[in-house]
């Protein structure tokens, strides 16, 4: 390409950890510019689906709504056993159960909001807000119930939360499955030698991050919301793992099921998500 690749990911620390190399010039680019934009994940959800950027990270739920546009990279997703989201009360003893109580999910498009579609249909009102407004808003009594993601897993407690249901967990008893949150995807119309050249460079990446944790600290550090280090590698420890750095067959599956049970309550177009292949 003779452009600069346009490529987002989220401020999340397992996207900080795996892209430092890359957004710090640690590892060889393979002669491509790259355009980096560090975003929220239902930034990065609408950007997807107008077509804002060549390679970006987002939701699972909402590549599968241009499937038919994008394949998913390799290297980069965020799945596995215990990372799901967690769906939190502002009282105790309380559940989804009334149409006048109110969610607060963390964007349309986000696979949290599509696992707590398909485990709590029609239960409560629900509304859209950035992630980093669900706990705040649940401890003024704003709303009855959150489904929190991203370092918020770590620190409920803290806030004086109640944990209803952990989301993942419901997910792997009923499919078996890793949970796939998020991963990153390329436009189909970029060139093949590209989208190869932009996976291996973020293999690299990941490597090089998981050979020297400490020294993707300040990276994580300069976009978290949360500034524990701590609870910066507990999320790293939860979201990255041998699947981030390829998907493989358990993977693949893992989206195959997702894109089949999205397309039971009008999520996507039916259609799977298809893994590049180098």
């Amino acid at each position: 390409m003779t452009r600069p690749v346009r490529l987002a990911i989220s401020t999340c620390p397992n996207d900080t950890f795996a892209f430092h190399g890359l957004l710090t010039g640690a590892v060889d680019r393979r002669g491509l510019r790259f355009e980096i934009e560090l975003l929220d994940i239902e930034q990065l959800n609408a950007g997807l689906l107008r077509g804002a950027f060549d390679i970006c990270k987002a939701s699972f739920a909402a590549a599968l709504t241009v499937a038919h546009d994008v394949v998913v990279l390799p290297s980069g997703s965020a799945l596995g056993f215990g990372v799901g989201p967690l769906l939190l009360a502002a009282v105790p003893g309380t559940a989804p159960s009334r149409p006048e109580q109110l969610t607060l999910c963390p964007g349309r498009h986000t696979t949290a909001t599509l696992l707590f579609g398909l485990f709590h249909p029609h239960s409560t009102r629900v509304e859209q807000v950035v992630f980093s407004a669900i706990m705040p808003r649940l401890q003024a009594r704003q709303a009855d119930f959150g489904v929190c993601i991203h370092e918020g897993r770590f620190t409920w407690r803290q806030q004086g939360l109640t944990l209803v249901e952990d989301l993942g967990t419901r997910w792997e008893t009923a499919t078996g499955c890793p949970l796939p949150l998020g991963g990153i995807v390329a436009r189909r119309g970029l060139p093949a030698e590209t989208i190869a050249t932009v996976q291996a460079v973020i293999h690299d990446s990941l490597r090089l991050a998981l050979a020297d944790r400490a020294a993707v600290l300040p990276t994580m550090r300069a976009h978290a919301q949360e500034h524990d280090d701590a609870v910066l590698f507990q999320h790293v420890d939860l979201y990255v793992n041998q699947w981030t750095l390829d998907l493989g067959p358990v993977g693949r599956r893992a989206l195959d099921e997702l894109s089949a049970r999205a397309a039971t309550v009008g999520v996507g177009s039916g259609g799977r998500l298809d893994v590049f292949s180098t």
